[in-house]
């Protein structure tokens, strides 16, 4: 028997996936250990090995892949612990990423402060060089002032240097000479290059990009390292890979030098897990809606398809790497009830965390989260969490939701009713600005619902949005790390093109070829199969943005490229304009190396129909005493009507009113919502 392991560590769970040959899912879930999340990780491994009977070094022994999403870059950005960073560029040119693009990211907020840069300005180091946009030099690099530089930072014990010169996209020469001088006399320090990071126009996406890439790289690096040194010490020999912020897996080495493109690792597991679902036939048309203790990441998927963005502002840290395209809001399990200035009831952003967590796990919590409120609901068992490793303390719960009820003159179960209404409300806006922001109508698909607290929340969503179909999955509440097997090794490379026009396509094709030729080199290790996938970003003359246009399949003229770009305009905003000009400004292409995926399997279920294995009382306007059902124990094709709860050791799912659930055989919960 062979395993594959995929590992998703969240802000308060660190979940377990390991997949037997035979497609049979075994689940763990740890604590996050927020200080070092290897620790937390090694914990869940134990848990899973303890499921089966092995020990951690034998199951380890047993792993042919282990794939982990990483919250350790976003972690470092929103605290602000990145490593002490120093800056190379352009003399003249020092302030971009503190002038940015010359807008407030709230430019009606006459009271924000500027966004802090992630560099001071005395560690933003002027040299003497300049080229052209057109990639010809107009002043040589001058190596006295960039020896100078040099010198400033090494005295400054800086421990990542960003080298961010003007036009390197055009010709990184200059940029590749620093890269050098600084690797040679700072031999310990983290280096990156524009040119290495995102080679494409746009100074300000590019610098901030890079400076981010340097300040998280020595800390993505030290981590990802230790947690490999970690697992080959308990047995494991294989290659520990790490999802990527556009949904592709990469190495630890590849993943430490675009440390940044790990900034979305763990929400792009779920992405992966919501197309891999679409593709097994839940739907074509999805809404992935994952739901954790400190947040919910919601994600578009048409037609099997994720949709992708140019990039993500993390913490002021404008990243402009390939992403999928994903809302973050500050809404879980353990986000925190609070009485605003206004005087009124509030749920988060603010979350309890892994540490002390919500005041029903007993860690010295005292302030009165989501969880809590769904304990005084009854929508949870005290005694069944985590399959009952951890016993939740219901008088806990009840006393801080009754604090924050006594300042509105409510009781405990009109305090949590109000916290439960409230976050509801809040994931289905940010359902909003997933679809219908991007012109696209959310009844027209399934909600699909993960995480560990989604399943308590997402009946609800979806009748406040007006969508008549709920799937949540068996395993839902490890499903990013199960969808983390269910993806491939992607190498994404761009390269800008021009600033007019579309470039003669011998030129475009020769930028292709060598984009290629650089990805395969990167995957020389894979002995599998190879795909490739060809890309422009592109605007009309007057615009500002690009979009992004596939190139697969369409002819290499200018009239069929124009024309592919026509068409995906006009599907992203309704309207095209072909008698304006186009330009191509970047290509890209995408080097898959296609790994096998983690099949999906239900264990063997009963043939009988399940009974409910017994009745709870639980708030749903009044008191109701309804069934509760064994997620696991569910026939193929069982029916269970609302109000009811289908609850797992992970996951607990409520159906109100007269929602009816299916149990589909293939692994999960199909919800028609009553309307």
């Amino acid at each position: 028997m062979s395993y594959t392991i995929g590992i998703d560590v969240g802000g308060t769970f660190t979940d377990i996936v390991v997949s037997a040959e035979d497609g049979r899912p075994i689940v763990a879930k740890a604590a996050t250990t927020p200080m070092d999340q290897s620790m937390g990780v090694l914990d869940g491994i134990a848990k899973a090995a303890a499921t089966v009977g092995e020990t951690p070094a034998a199951l380890l022994a047993k792993t042919t892949r282990i794939v982990h999403g990483t919250t350790a870059a976003t972690n470092a950005l929103l605290e602000g612990k990145t490593a002490a960073t120093g800056m190379l560029t352009t003399a003249g040119h020092r302030d971009v990423v503190e002038m940015r693009e010359g807008l407030k990211p709230e430019r009606y907020n006459l009271r924000m402060s500027p966004p802090k840069p992630l560099v001071p300005r005395s560690l933003r180091l002027a040299v003497r060089e300049r080229i052209r946009p057109d990639g010809s030099i107009a002043i040589p690099l001058d190596t006295a002032s960039l020896d100078a530089a040099i010198e400033d930072l090494a005295r400054a014990n800086v421990r990542a240097v960003a080298i961010c010169f003007l036009h390197s996209w055009r010709n990184p020469a200059h940029e590749r000479e620093a890269a050098a001088a600084v690797r040679a006399r700072l031999p310990d320090v983290y280096v990156t290059a524009s040119s290495d990071v995102l080679p494409r126009i746009k100074e300000f996406e590019r610098f901030s990009t890079t400076v981010a890439n340097a300040a998280v790289g020595p800390v993505i690096g030290a981590y990802l390292n230790r947690l490999r040194a970690r697992l080959t010490e308990a047995g494991y020999m294989g290659e520990l890979l790490v999802i990527l912020s556009h949904g592709g897996v990469a190495t630890v080495a590849e993943a430490t030098r675009l440390a940044a493109g790990t900034a979305l690792s763990g929400p792009a597991g779920g992405v992966a897990a919501a197309v891999a679902l679409a593709r097994d036939g839940v739907a074509k048309d999805l809404i992935a809606f994952d739901m954790g203790g400190t947040s919910t990441d919601i994600a578009l998927v048409r037609d099997g398809q994720p949709s992708l963005s140019d990039g993500k502002t993390v913490a002021d840290a404008r990243i402009a790497l390939p992403s999928l395209d994903i809302v973050t809001l500050g809404a879980g399990g353990g986000s925190l009830g609070k009485i605003d200035a206004a005087g009124l009831m509030a749920v988060g952003p603010e979350s309890a965390g892994a540490v002390p967590g919500p005041a029903c796990y007993g860690q010295g919590g005292t302030e009165p989260a989501v969880t809590d409120a769904n304990l005084v609901l009854g929508y949870l068992d005290p005694g069944n969490f985590l399959g009952g490793q951890r016993q939740l303390d219901g008088a806990a719960a009840e006393a801080a939701v009754q604090r924050l009820g006594d300042r509105l003159g409510l009781t405990a179960a009109e305090a949590a009713a109000g916290m439960h209404r409230l976050v509801n409300s809040r994931m289905a806006d940010g359902v909003r600005v997933a679809t219908v922001r991007r012109g696209v109508d959310p009844r027209g698909h399934v909600l699909l619902a993960f995480g560990g607290a989604a399943g308590l929340h997402v009946t609800a969503v979806a009748a406040e949005l007006g969508m008549s179909r709920v799937v949540v999955p068996v395993a839902a509440s490890v499903l990013s790390a199960w969808g983390m097997l269910n993806t491939d090794l992607r190498v994404e490379l761009t390269r800008g093109q021009s600033q007019s026009g579309v470039p003669d396509i011998a030129a475009l094709d020769a930028a292709f070829a060598e984009m290629e030729q650089e990805g395969r080199a990167r995957l020389a290790w894979f002995d599998g199969e190879i795909a490739i996938r060809h890309a422009a970003d592109m605007r009309y003359g007057e615009q500002v943005f690009e979009i992004a246009v596939p190139l697969d399949g369409v002819l290499r003229s200018t009239a069929a490229i124009e024309d592919a770009f026509h068409r995906a305009h006009e599907r992203l905003y309704t309207y095209s304009s072909p008698g304006q000009d186009v330009v191509l400004v970047n290509a890209s292409v995408s080097v898959i190396g296609r790994l096998p995926p983690s099949p999906v399997a239900a264990a063997g279920r009963a043939q009988a129909q399940a009974a409910a294995k017994g009745r709870r009382l639980v708030h749903l306007g009044d008191w109701v005493d309804v069934p509760v059902f064994d997620f696991s124990a569910l026939a193929a094709d069982q029916i269970v009507v609302g109000p009811a709860i289908v609850e797992s050791d992970t996951t607990t799912v409520l159906l109100r009113g007269r929602d009816t659930a299916r149990f589909d055989a293939r692994g999960w919960l199909d919800i028609a919502l009553a309307g």
